[in-house]
């Protein structure tokens, strides 16, 4: 599995790997606000990913059954290709924050690798914000996040899904 643009790839395929159905387990810290937090959950979910806008965008929908809390969960993504820029924007909305579209994460792929960075409050302070995608091959993939309290200074990983398909 390789997203490096050949041809007319101008980067709008990036995400094409992802389409269909997946079984998700995350491993996530108890606390994502608290730079200091070592605690971590771990569930699973499953997400669906489908092309929009003639593929340059995508829609995914994950749902949780049941958090480690006993609640459930469902989030989404939009993601939006920019062919001038050759840049990708990645937003979330979630039942955790009904009502509220986060800010983008913009960035691009280089083979198998996707990094996108943005910026957002969290508990009322300003943080930055890093996605990494890693796609192992058509079937495994793998996104992590991470938060920087200090504009940079140090990241706080806080957020890894790991992705095996179920469908096409």
């Amino acid at each position: 599995m390789t997203t490096t643009h050949h041809g007319n790839d101008d980067g709008r395929h990036d995400f094409d790997f992802l389409v269909g159905e997946w079984h998700v387990h995350h491993r996530k810290l108890a606390r994502m606000a608290d730079p200091e937090c070592d605690e971590w959950v771990e569930f699973d979910g499953i997400q669906w990913m489908r092309q929009v806008v003639g593929g340059l965008g995508n829609v995914d929908n994950l749902r949780i059954e049941r958090m480690p809390d006993g609640s459930s969960f469902e989030g989404m993504s939009l993601r939006l290709f920019d062919p001038q820029t050759g840049l990708w924007s990645i937003r979330w909305a979630s039942t955790a924050a009904p009502g509220h579209l986060d800010p983008p994460v913009t960035g691009r792929w280089e083979g198998e690798h996707g990094r996108f960075h943005g910026t957002d409050t969290v508990a009322g302070k300003p943080i930055l914000i890093q996605f990494d995608w890693t796609v192992t091959d058509e079937d495994t993939a793998q996104w992590d996040q991470a938060f920087s309290f200090d504009d940079g200074g140090t990241w706080v990983h806080n957020w890894r899904m790991s992705f095996s398909r179920m469908s096409h």
